[in-house]
C-alpha cells in the first residue's frame, strides 16, 4: 500500500508544482524516489544556482537547512521552503557562531574562508566561501603571503593543506558521516574486490584518504566514476549519490564503503533522511515551513558567496 500511497503522492506534487510554479531542488544524498520527482539534481551551491537562474517562484529545496538558507540568499524574492526545518547539519552545527567569533578575534589579521556547508550566521563572519570543488582554487587564488582562517571542516583543511602548503588556522568541526568510515572494514572489502577503486569525499579522515584512488566532492566522485575504465567502485561518502551513479553507469557495481558501527551498515546523512515524500507533498501544498531572513543579515551572508562566485569565474571554474 505504501508504494500506491507514494505514486498518488507523486501525482498530486507534480499537480502542485505546475499550479504554483515551483521547482524542487534534490542534493544528491537524498533517496531515490525524492531523487525522482526533482527537476534539478546535485550539490548544494549548484542546486542555488540553477534555482536563482530559473524563473519558478517558489523553490523547495530536498536537502538540509544551510542549503536552503543559500538557496534564500541567492534568490532573496522567491519563496524558498524546506520540507522539515529540522534537517540540520552535523557539519554545519559543528560551528558554533559565538566561539567562531573568538576564534577569528583570537587569530587576528587572517583571511576568513569557510565552507558553503555552513549555516548562515557563519557566513555573516566569513570573507570568502567555497564548496569542496572548489576550496583548494580559492585558496590558492588568494596571495601566497595571505594567511587563512578556515572552518568548518578539519577533514577538508587537512586536504587543503596537503594540497597548498599554506598558513591556515583551522577550527575543529566535522561531518559525522565522513568522520564514520572505517579503514578496517574497507581494507576487508577491498580483499573482497581487489579491482575496485576506492573513491572518496575529502571530509573523509586523513587515514581514509590516503587509501584512495581518487578524492574529490560528490560531483567529482559521480564524474570520475563515468570517465573512469573501472567496473568497480568502493564509494565513501553518503550512499545517496550510487543511485546517480548506477543511473549513469549501469554495467557497473557501486559498494558503499563500510561505517565504523557495523550494525549501521553503511554511513548514511541522519538528517538528509529526515525529508520524505510525504513530507515533500504537505510542504508544497501548505507552502511551509518556509526560509525566513533578515534583510541585513541576508546582505552581509550574500557577500562571500558572491566573492567565491567571482574567483571561480575569473580562475575558469
Amino acid at each position: 500500500m505504501k508504494e500506491v500511497k507514494n505514486i498518488e503522492l507523486v501525482e498530486k506534487i507534480r499537480e502542485l508544482k505546475k499550479l504554483k510554479n515551483a521547482i524542487i531542488l534534490s542534493h544528491y544524498y537524498q533517496t531515490s524516489d525524492i531523487q525522482d520527482i526533482a527537476d534539478f539534481i546535485g550539490d548544494s551551491l549548484a542546486l542555488s544556482q540553477k534555482a536563482a537562474d530559473n524563473s519558478a517562484d517558489i523553490i523547495l529545496f530536498a536537502g538540509v537547512r544551510f542549503m536552503a538558507e543559500t538557496a534564500k540568499i541567492l534568490s532573496p524574492a522567491k519563496k524558498v521552503l524546506i520540507p522539515d526545518m529540522n534537517a540540520g547539519c552535523s557539519l554545519a552545527d559543528s560551528c558554533d557562531p559565538v566561539r567562531f567569533k573568538e576564534f577569528i578575534r583570537n587569530n587576528p589579521g587572517r583571511t576568513v574562508v569557510t565552507y558553503v556547508n555552513t549555516n548562515i550566521d557563519i557566513k555573516v563572519l566569513s570573507d570568502i566561501s567555497c564548496t569542496s570543488s572548489n576550496a583548494v582554487q580559492i585558496i590558492e587564488s588568494l596571495p601566497a603571503e595571505e594567511k587563512i582562517i578556515f572552518g568548518p571542516d578539519r577533514n577538508l583543511v587537512s586536504y587543503i593543506k596537503e594540497m597548498t602548503g599554506r598558513d591556515i588556522a583551522i577550527w575543529d568541526g566535522a561531518c559525522h558521516v565522513h568522520e564514520d568510515f572505517s579503514v578496517e572494514a574497507i581494507l576487508d572489502l577491498k580483499k573482497q574486490y581487489p579491482e575496485a577503486k576506492l573513491i572518496v569525499h575529502p571530509e573523509c579522515e586523513p587515514p581514509v584518504r590516503m587509501m584512495a584512488d581518487f578524492t574529490g566532492s560528490t560531483a567529482a566522485l559521480l564524474k570520475f566514476t563515468s570517465i573512469d575504465s573501472s567496473d568497480e567502485f568502493i564509494v565513501a561518502t553518503e550512499p545517496g549519490i550510487i543511485y546517480q551513479m548506477e543511473k549513469k553507469n549501469p554495467m557497473k557495481k557501486f559498494i558503499p564503503a563500510p561505517s565504523k558501527n557495523s550494525a549501521r551498515g553503511c554511513s548514511e546523512c541522519n538528517f538528509m533522511k529526515m525529508i520524505t515524500i510525504e513530507k515533500i507533498y504537505e510542504c508544497l501544498k501548505k507552502e511551509e515551513p518556509e526560509i525566513v531572513i533578515d534583510k541585513e543579515v541576508l546582505l552581509k551572508a550574500r557577500k562571500p558567496i558572491v566573492r567565491m562566485m567571482k574567483i571561480s569565474e575569473k580562475i575558469g571554474l
